[in-house]
C-alpha cells in the first residue's frame, strides 16, 4: 500500500492534493454501493490541473487513496470541521447523502484503524517533514492545500458554489499579506467568481498546519470542478477550460510565494 507520490521542490511551497486518489482496498471495493463505485466525490485531475507548480519549484504531495477508503483532510479522531452537513473521516454517505456503502459491508472498525496507521499517519508524517525542512531550508514554509468539487451539491450547499473558494480558517492559518495578495489576483480577474472562508474555510490540513506566528502558512483552494472537466460521468478533462482556469491558478500561487516570505 504506497499511501502517496511525493517530489521534493526548491522554493518554500508545498502544494497538497489529498483527494485525488482513485485506489480502492479489498475492503472498500467489495462494500461500495452502486452509487459510489464511480467515485463521484473525487477531486479529478486536480494533479493535471497543477502541474505547472513543479516549474516554479514547489514540492507536491499527491495521496494515491480514494477519500472513500480515509479521507486524508479530516481529524484522525473524527471530529466534524463544520457544523453543517460535511463527511467524515470514514465516508458513511457521498456528499448528496447517498450512502456510501450497501447495505452490511461497511470496513470493520480494525480495518479502518489499520488504515489510518498505514495511509492517513504517513500522509501527514510526509506534510510535517517537508515544511520543517522547507523551513530548514528557507526560513518559513507555505502550504497550498488543492480540491475541487461539483458546483452544485444542495446538501452542502446552496445554489451555486463560487468558482474559487479560498480557505484561510477564518484568516488564523496565514498572513494578512499572504491573503491580500491572493485577493488581489482573484480581484483582478473577471471570468471566475471568488470567496475568501466561505462555505469552505479549509479543512484540517490547513487547519492542523498553518501557524503563521510558527513561520508555517496554509491555504486550501476549492475549485468549482466545471472550470476545467465535465461534471457529469465520465468526468472528462477539458483541456480549453483547464489553461483558463491555470492562467488564473500560476499567477495566485506566485502571489503566494512572494506575500508569504517574511519581511
Amino acid at each position: 500500500m504506497t499511501p502517496f507520490h511525493f517530489t521534493a521542490g526548491t522554493v518554500p511551497l508545498l502544494v497538497s492534493i489529498p483527494h485525488a486518489g482513485t485506489q480502492l482496498t479489498p475492503e472498500v471495493e467489495a462494500g461500495l454501493s452502486d452509487a459510489a463505485r464511480g467515485l463521484p466525490d473525487t477531486d479529478w485531475h486536480i494533479p493535471l490541473l497543477y502541474d505547472f507548480v513543479r516549474d516554479l519549484g514547489a514540492s507536491v504531495l499527491i495521496g494515491h487513496y480514494s477519500r472513500f477508503v480515509i479521507d486524508l483532510n479530516r481529524p484522525p479522531d473524527n471530529q466534524p470541521l463544520y457544523t453543517t452537513a460535511t463527511t467524515g473521516l470514514y465516508p458513511e454517505t457521498l456528499f448528496d447523502g447517498t450512502p456510501t456503502f450497501a447495505a452490511g459491508k461497511t470496513p470493520a472498525a480494525s480495518v479502518r484503524q489499520r488504515y489510518l496507521e498505514t495511509l492517513w499517519q504517513p500522509y501527514h508524517q510526509q506534510i510535517r517533514q517537508e515544511l520543517a525542512r522547507l523551513k530548514a531550508q528557507h526560513g518559513y514554509a507555505l502550504l497550498f492545500d488543492a480540491h475541487s468539487i461539483a458546483s452544485v451539491i444542495p446538501r452542502l450547499f446552496e445554489g451555486q458554489l463560487p468558482d474559487l473558494n479560498i480557505g484561510t480558517n477564518d484568516g488564523t492559518s496565514c498572513s494578512a499579506a499572504s491573503i491580500a495578495a491572493i485577493e488581489a489576483v482573484c480581484r483582478a480577474q473577471s471570468r471566475y467568481s471568488w470567496v475568501t472562508n466561505g462555505r469552505f474555510k479549509g479543512g484540517y490540513i490547513t487547519r492542523a498546519y498553518g501557524q503563521p506566528e510558527q513561520g508555517v502558512q496554509a491555504i486550501q483552494l476549492e475549485l468549482a470542478q466545471r472550470h476545467y472537466m465535465d461534471e457529469c460521468p465520465p468526468f472528462a478533462w477539458q483541456q480549453e477550460r483547464a489553461a483558463q482556469l491555470q492562467q488564473v491558478l500560476k499567477p495566485l500561487l506566485q502571489a503566494y510565494l512572494q506575500a508569504g516570505k517574511p519581511a
